[in-house]
């Protein structure tokens, strides 16, 4: 793994990375270093075959408060036309891995849209979700409108970005934005828990899993169902598979190759 400044990326450890925001002085406020880093940590742990799940989490007491609005104000029209950031957004959401977010504290603007990058997102009590930028005389940028909509629904998506309120984990959690909420000091515990859990199994199914799931935020039923079947006869031909099946019948842990 690289050496970065804006974030810290622990080594893998059974499958696991954690990356954490690392920006604390700022509320690990989101500014084009931070994404350029981000993005390319997690190109490295797409191409390590050590790599089966990423855990990304702030250092200290928050997730990311938003953008670095010191940065974003010396942007012109054609600055944010032209703006970097959309290729490393881009790249994070192409990313095939799974990914879960730990979130504690502030939660909002860029952060809630990094954290909606996840596929799934384990909360502490003291998490606060928002798109705020409606406060600044702008709108999400990153994705906001269109993720946060298909995550809690067309009116409690509408209240929080038009009137830029912030919602808490229990709302987040009953609203469909997160998964669970645990005790703030158990939050990144439980994150790891789940993604040992996920590195445990066969890598290639989890991938086309992922995919699977993607597509039907991006598609149709029909063209959804298409991709799921596909991939479910794709997954017949893998070794995984067949060691998935014969470790069952024999009453045995499996061992995945990714293959």
């Amino acid at each position: 793994m690289s050496k970065f400044s804006d974030i810290i990326v622990e080594k893998p450890k059974n499958g696991v990375v954690c990356i954490k925001l690392n920006r604390p002085e700022s509320k690990n406020a989101i500014r084009t270093l931070m994404l350029s880093e981000l993005a390319s940590s997690l190109i490295d742990c797409e191409n390590n075959i050590d790599v089966r799940c990423v855990i990304l989490t702030g250092e200290g007491e928050n997730f990311a408060a938003g953008a670095d609005i010191k940065e974003m104000a010396k942007l012109d029209a054609v600055g944010v036309l032209n703006d970097q950031r959309v290729q490393y957004w881009q790249q994070i959401n192409n990313f095939s891995k799974p990914i879960i977010t730990a979130v504690n504290g502030y939660c909002m603007g860029g952060g809630c849209e990094l954290a909606m990058h996840a596929d799934i997102i384990i909360a502490g009590r003291s998490a606060k979700f928002g798109q705020p930028e409606i406060n600044l005389g702008i709108i999400p940028g990153a994705g906001g409108t269109q993720r946060l909509i298909r995550c809690v629904g067309k009116s409690l998506a509408s209240q929080m970005i038009l009137s830029g309120e912030l919602i808490d984990s229990h709302k987040a959690l009953a609203a469909g934005l997160i998964s669970e909420i645990s005790e703030p000091e158990l939050t990144l515990e439980r994150a790891q828990q789940i993604a040992q859990q996920i590195a445990n199994k066969a890598p290639v199914a989890i991938r086309l899993a992922k995919e699977s799931l993607k597509q039907a935020f991006e598609s149709s039923l029909s063209a959804g169902m298409q991709f799921e079947r596909r991939s479910f006869v794709l997954l017949a031909a893998t070794k995984d598979r067949n060691e998935g099946i014969n470790a069952f019948l024999e009453k045995r842990q499996p061992f995945y190759q990714g293959e």
